[in-house]
């Protein structure tokens, strides 16, 4: 059994990936070959936006946006600290640095309620993360940034596809990121990302930075890096394309089963309203994790921790002097998260396995309890 099974996904697509592919290695155009600007329409008009940006990765997408609003030394952009490092991370990339607020139980998202004490005279912009797959609240989020004249990222490196009020994510803030690392919901077979905007000023900032500060050759006006995004890469996508929206309902369906299944075991996500969730992980929460983990792998059933430590345990953050206790929710959620199997190929047969597997596992505490 596979926690993400890509292997299945390209026997179903075999033959139009391998035709995208091919077609590539047949024009040789490898750099910013056609396949990446017709990804890029494609992807602008499902999210409803004007640009779509595509880059190396989800990582340098961020940098380059708070690289493109010209936030550095001496600013300050909130996040959450229970999320992937690259969030934190491009912040101080680009010399500013990062300020934490908790999240909140339900979501694992960003606790609007704790934004206006987090501001100070340096806050430049916020990135929330849509963790797991669900959007955070954005009308809450945006209506605060908008009364301190801040700038919102959405980092939605877990959520392409989901939707908030009728709304994709990605176009939600100023700017929205999204990763297409293979296990996204929606990935290729290598790193990759995008960002989307309505600004075009701001979007030719964007593409500038992406290719070395500059949309024409030897022409430079910014200081920019290579963060292009690989034909081949975007090829893959293509092929993959038609099938997306197919692959989102059926994460949303197993999604709900699975609740269905463990909502009277453990903990299990909860949609807000007005949200749909991609399910980018089926995450629970559960007691003894890392024995109730050990249980399951005997039983053949594969889990993963998104993430055991949160940003403010990190070494490289010790300078931002938080301490144990700062941050109670994300804390806690991050010695009780456990992700189990999913992808859009899981049979419901695997999936009666899985969650019986889970409540034998869980029921001896329960019982304790």
């Amino acid at each position: 059994m596979e926690l993400i099974d890509l292997r299945t996904q390209y026997r179903r697509l075999r033959s139009e990936i391998d035709q995208r592919l091919n077609r590539v290695l047949e024009h040789g155009h490898f750099i910013m070959g056609p396949e990446v600007s017709e990804l890029e329409q494609a992807l602008a008009g499902y999210v409803g936006v004007s640009s779509c940006i595509s880059v190396a990765s989800g990582t340098v997408s961020l940098e380059i946006a708070l690289r493109a609003l010209g936030i550095g030394p001496g600013d300050e952009v909130i996040t959450v600290p229970f999320t992937w490092i690259s969030t934190a991370e491009v912040i101080c990339l680009v010399g500013a640095t990062p300020v934490f607020v908790d999240i909140e139980p339900q979501t694992y998202n960003l606790n609007p309620g704790l934004l206006e004490a987090a501001f100070s005279p340096r806050t430049k912009a916020i990135i929330p993360v849509n963790l797991f797959g669900q959007m955070a609240n954005y009308d809450r989020i945006n209506e605060i940034a908008r009364s301190r004249g801040v700038i919102v990222i959405e980092d939605a490196a877990q959520s392409f596809g989901a939707r908030q009020n009728g709304h994709a994510s990605c176009g939600v803030t100023t700017i929205g990121s999204t990763s297409f690392f293979p296990a996204k919901p929606f990935g290729c077979y290598g790193d990759g990302g995008a960002l989307f905007c309505s600004d075009e000023t701001l979007a030719a900032r964007m593409r500038a930075i992406r290719a070395h500060g500059g949309v024409k050759r030897h022409h430079h006006s910014l200081v920019g890096m290579n963060a292009r995004f690989d034909t081949l890469q975007a090829a893959v996508l293509l092929a993959k394309w038609p099938h997306f929206e197919w692959e989102v309902e059926q994460r949303e369906r197993i999604g709900a089963r699975y609740s269905e299944l463990l909502g009277k075991v453990c903990s299990t996500p909860q949609v807000q309203p007005g949200n749909s969730h991609v399910y980018a992980q089926y995450t629970i929460r559960v007691p003894r994790r890392e024995e109730v983990a050990e249980q399951l792998k005997a039983k053949g059933i594969p889990t993963a921790v998104y993430y055991p430590k949160c940003l403010h345990e990190q070494p490289v953050f010790s300078s931002l002097n938080y301490r144990w206790g700062d941050f109670p929710q994300a804390e806690k959620a991050s010695r009780e998260v456990l992700s189990l199997p999913m992808h859009p190929f899981l049979s419901q047969e695997e999936q009666d396995r899985i969650a019986g597997a889970v409540t034998t596992v869980l029921k001896p505490s329960r019982a304790n309890g």
